[in-house]
């Protein structure tokens, strides 16, 4: 038996955890799919691989698991109100949004801090939300522009460039 939990209370300490902002896009035949996702991590370097979630609840679900291919689109700061925009289920989200459809390889939307261009890898169960793992297949950087951020159930902005020396791996990882 599983404990009885305060959703409110976790859903706040995991805002504790700041994340990036994305929007992933694929096509359905004609029909554009598009949400907002604060749930992309990197899986794996060699090969490749990313992960995301949606939630159970989306309408578009069924689709999403249908997909050939999609895109991830890292927003940047200025791109709150597209991530606005592809987080409610609305009908008109593509209105005026001048974009590049790449077939089976998704939508990319203008000013993305970065896009990953996926093929489907795996999906799997993850409870109220489904796991979907994508096989990068080329990808876009754009160091000039930076990330959206999300905290505490807000968008937010990072205070400092300053980068220090990068020490990748981190030793943490093994």
């Amino acid at each position: 038996m599983e404990p009885v939990m305060d959703v409110r209370s976790f859903r706040q300490a995991l805002g504790q955890f700041p994340t990036g902002v994305c929007v992933v896009t694929s096509t359905i035949g004609a029909e554009k799919l598009g949400v907002t996702i604060s749930s992309f991590n990197s899986l794996s370097l060699n090969p490749p691989l990313i992960l995301f979630s949606i939630d159970r609840r989306a309408a578009s679900l069924s689709q999403w698991a249908e997909a050939e291919g999609y895109a991830i689109n890292v927003l940047s700061e200025n791109q709150a109100d597209l991530s606005s925009r592809f987080s409610k289920p609305l009908s008109n989200k593509w209105e005026g949004i001048a974009c590049e459809t790449i077939v089976g390889h998704g939508i990319v939307l203008p000013g993305a801090a970065a896009v990953f261009h996926c093929a489907p890898w795996a999906a799997h169960d993850g409870g109220d939300h489904l796991l979907f793992i994508g096989r990068v297949t080329s990808f876009q950087s754009f160091w000039d522009r930076r990330p959206l951020v999300f905290s505490k159930g807000r968008y937010a902005a990072l205070e400092s460039e300053r980068h220090n020396e990068a020490s990748w791996p981190l030793a943490m990882h093994y």
